[in-house]
């Protein structure tokens, strides 16, 4: 009836029925859909580097003439230390990708991890506090605040210190599946960080694994407690669920996805702009358009980048999607360092089975063996969400009960202090509970478990970073960037003002060119391109090798670490004890698992000799 009248007053028919149509289409079409374009995430999970300031700023207005995007990532975790390492001044590099976008009004976001900021172990207050006084000023619109746990503790200083930079801080929810990682959790999580003034929520599917129905439930729960809060999907397309779980998002209620574009979408990375804007445009969703002679422009120097020489550092196993990934629940990215995982204890694991008279293993036996052991161990701890570092630990441990158990010593033998660090809640409050057998292994070893708040356990450091600076003479930089970087990734500043990341940068690349030539790589090639993924160990002085140190000035003769071993930034590696007896700490780079080493214990090393390479780990 309300039809009929309303025609009744047109004044034509033709016009009757152009007004309803527009009606009709106003009436059935559906919400407004925003894309992000992940570029810095895209490199992160394929390789180790990312594009230089001068390739940012080329494909920046590429990037805007696509007209698509309404964010863009432009900086975040790792970003920074790839560019340190590559002797570049990251500061310059965010200022010069931020501006373009600024300019034109399109959102630029960064990835902080929470307690940890930018690196892969805790970071003190004052240094996270002025992160983000830095970043703002650099033109860092949105800090997406993840917390590995989803401990609610690393995440809330987070919120009230980007909120006070004049930031919008976007909270985190790091996506899993499990049974305690179920809808109602994450809608307490997502209560308690918009309580503290978080204005978006991120639903970060790191693995990729998220079941796409849950994350349809979990969107609508939060849009329904929280209607005007803005919900951004991020989801890796590893296990090949991404797409399905973008459309379950959208239509419960989510505001922004996040994609990528050729040549670095799909694989262990996200999807391509291009399906996921015509699959929700197919939907009824308002979508932008894509001007695709700029997407191509954008797509051509990706890859004159990845041929330049970013390529020689991208794992080849990045590029392809496995379904193997949903066992585990491991991410993507990790596959490439799993794989060399396994390939250091193969044959110590088919050595010990032939001293028992048992076949030998193959390299696949063996990565079943161990996503098996990684779904029996990863419920004992407590179901920490896989993502960095807690993957790592996760993995790590199920990597040497492999080889532990084939020993017939058991599991958890040996455990590191990083592994335990995480059970006994010294990084954040484990969602689940630790098995028994862990519970009465910490005791008989006299560990302790904590419920303290991570970040009170961590002194503040700002001014010694400051005495630093001021000692070398150096400055503190605009809006104090250059004192932040020190503080944020102190070995690889100090490396990059010394001009020795340059130089370490130029010899690994060109390790990597020189491994690429032929067809064919030859032992000699293949160690070299190891290298190019790897971080150089180099004695800082003349002497002896030893891999332990009692304290009280003698080296202790133990045995070298194994091949595969991990490392946390910081870490020590080993000690030389130079000629006139002093002893010198060694650091193991930026962490990361232990591929080679070329010093045995004892024996002499003359300075600037590399002792051993690091792979560092692959996160996002």
């Amino acid at each position: 009836m309300l039809f009929y009248i309303f025609f009744l007053t047109l004044p034509t028919k033709e016009k009757a029925q152009k007004t309803f149509i527009s009606n009709f289409k106003l009436i059935t079409m559906k919400k407004k859909i925003q894309f992000s374009l992940v570029y810095r995430d895209m490199w992160q999970s394929s390789g180790k580097f990312q594009p230089r300031k001068d390739q940012l700023e080329r494909i920046a207005p590429a990037i805007i003439d696509m007209g698509c995007f309404a964010r863009v990532e432009t900086n975040g975790g790792a970003f920074e230390q790839v560019n340190l390492l590559a002797g570049e001044n990251p500061n310059a590099a965010v200022r010069a990708f931020c501006k373009p976008f600024n300019e034109v009004g399109i959102k630029t976001h960064m990835l902080d991890r929470g307690l940890n900021a930018l690196r892969m172990y805790p970071v003190p207050d004052d240094v996270r506090q002025l992160q983000y006084k830095v970043k703002h000023a650099q033109g860092v619109d949105i800090p997406r605040i993840f917390c590995g746990l989803n401990d609610t503790r690393n995440i809330i200083p987070s919120i009230k210190w980007a909120l006070e930079a004049g930031m919008t801080p976007q909270a985190t929810l790091c996506i899993t599946t499990s049974p305690v990682h179920t809808v109602e959790y994450y809608s307490r999580i997502a209560d308690e960080v918009i309580a503290a003034g978080a204005q978006e929520i991120c639903l970060k599917d790191m693995a990729g694994i998220g079941q796409p129905a849950m994350l349809g439930k979990l969107t609508k729960a939060i849009k329904d407690n929280h209607p005007d809060v803005i919900i951004q999907y991020h989801g890796h397309s590893g296990p090949g669920l991404s797409m399905a779980s973008i459309l379950e998002v959208c239509n419960n209620g989510a505001d922004i996805i996040d994609t990528a574009i050729e040549p670095l979408s799909w694989g262990k990375v996200h999807p391509d702009i291009i399906s996921v804007q015509s699959m929700l445009k197919n939907e009824g969703f308002e979508v932008a358009d894509i001007n695709m002679k700029a997407y191509m422009k954008a797509r051509s120097l990706t890859q004159e980048f990845i041929d330049d020489w970013l390529g020689y550092f991208i794992n080849p196993g990045n590029k392809h999607m496995s379904s193997l990934l949903l066992g585990c629940g491991l991410p993507g990215g990790m596959m490439g360092s799993m794989m060399a995982d396994l390939g250091g204890i193969h044959q110590i694991i088919n050595k010990t089975r032939a001293k028992k008279g048992e076949p030998e293993l193959s390299i696949d036996d063996l990565l079943v063996k161990l996503f098996d052991e990684v779904a029996y161990v990863w419920p004992k701890v407590g179901y920490p969400p896989l993502v960095t570092p807690f993957s790592q630990y996760v993995k790590n441990i199920a990597l040497t009960n492999l080889l532990t158990l084939e020993q017939g010593k058991g599991r958890y033998v040996m455990m590191d202090d990083a592994m335990w660090g995480m059970v006994l809640g010294k990084s954040g409050r484990i969602p689940g509970e630790i098995a028994p057998e862990l519970k009465e292994l910490a005791a008989k070893q006299g560990r302790e478990f904590t419920d303290a708040d991570p970040h009170t356990l961590i002194p503040n450091a700002l001014d010694d970073f400051r005495k630093e600076m001021d000692e070398n003479g150096w400055e503190y930089g605009q809006d104090d960037e250059e004192l932040y970087e020190l503080g944020m990734h102190p070995e690889q500043y100090r490396n990059f003002k010394s001009g020795q990341a340059k130089k370490n940068f130029l010899a690994d690349l060109q390790k990597a060119k020189d491994a690429k030539l032929g067809s064919k790589l030859t032992p000699q090639q293949l160690s070299e391109f190891k290298h190019a993924k790897a971080d150089a160990v180099v004695a800082p002085v003349k002497g002896q090798i030893y891999w332990e140190f009692n304290g009280e000035g003698e080296c202790a003769p133990t045995v070298e670490p194994f091949i595969g071993k991990e490392y946390k930034e910081g870490d020590k590696f080993c000690y030389i004890q130079a000629p006139w007896g002093e002893i010198v700490d060694v650091p193991a780079a930026l962490g990361g698992k232990l591929v080679e080493i070329n010093a045995k214990r004892g024996s002499k090393v003359q300075k600037g000799d590399v002792i051993a390479y690091i792979e560092r780990p692959n996160d996002n």
